[in-house]
């Protein structure tokens, strides 16, 4: 089945250049540039970004990643001050920090992510902060250690629906994930949202299953977006959906008694994060 062709703005080369090259002084990556993301220029107009810590390089090996996989380096001590050096000279007004998964260092990666909270605290104060993180295995040293951060959202992806996670996310698990994201709604003062991407082979009964799962964990905020393959060595786009699918499962996630979703065909789990 041929993709539904959106209508995307073109970037705007400038604002590109000069974001790439803040990028470039401090030695930082976004995942919106990473990932040629469609939307770039329409969150770095709204001041927004999102920021990957922690190295390139994934101990885990998802099929709908595109992230390479290895070992990584140890964390950088420096890191935390250059994000939160290059979010003032951005004029960010929201920042999204994300990292890959670490599940080779002690505390899963979790001190540099609070590490990177306090000094976006002192570097860039009235910035809001939203964490995504990975599952720290379910480690509660590591989950304690972000919400003591004090973010201002805190986002876990459960990504799938409960079949397809063994062959998407084959070092992850389904449950873990919704444990994750309970433990953050029982004991973070703020709001928790969650991802999922449509088109991996699921049903839309499926979808909702999961979304009602989701919401009975504790989520309140959740975005919705069509699945779309890196490379031929990941998984295949089983189907693409119109945009009144999205719209469908919006009206549904809504009933269902989430507080605001972002659902469509270009939505990625990061978009809009400063207005939901």
């Amino acid at each position: 089945m041929k993709p539904y062709k959106p209508k995307v703005k073109a970037p705007d080369p400038h604002l590109i250049a000069s974001t790439n090259e803040i990028l470039r002084q401090n030695t930082l990556t976004t995942v919106c540039e990473e990932s040629a993301c469609p939307n770039r220029t329409e969150c770095y107009h709204r001041g927004t970004a999102t920021f990957m810590i922690l190295g390139d390089t994934c101990t885990r090996a998802c099929r709908f990643c595109n992230v390479k996989t290895g070992r990584g380096a140890p964390p950088d001590p420096t890191e935390p001050q250059r994000v939160a050096k290059a979010i003032r000279e951005l004029g960010l007004r929201y920042a999204v920090i994300t990292s890959v998964d670490r599940d080779d260092l002690k505390d899963y990666g979790s001190g540099q992510f609070a590490a990177v909270v306090r000094a976006i605290r002192e570097t860039a104060p009235g910035v809001k902060v939203e964490l995504l993180t990975p599952d720290f295995r379910g480690d509660r040293m590591a989950l304690d250690r972000v919400i003591a951060a004090a973010p201002d959202k805190l986002a876990h992806n459960e990504e799938t629906v409960r079949r397809l996670s063994p062959l998407i996310r084959p070092q992850s698990d389904y449950d873990c994930s919704l444990q994750v994201l309970r433990y953050y709604a029982e004991r973070f003062d703020g709001p928790v949202k969650s991802s999922l991407m449509a088109g991996l082979g699921e049903s839309e009964e499926e979808l909702i299953e999961t979304m009602e799962e989701l919401y009975q964990a504790g989520v309140r905020q959740l975005t919705l977006g069509q699945y779309l393959q890196p490379t031929p060595k990941h998984a295949p786009v089983v189907r693409y959906f119109p945009p009144e699918f999205f719209e469908r499962l919006e009206t549904k996630a809504l009933a269902i008694g989430f507080e605001a979703v972002a659902s469509g065909i270009l939505v990625r789990s990061s978009y809009y994060a400063d207005r939901l």
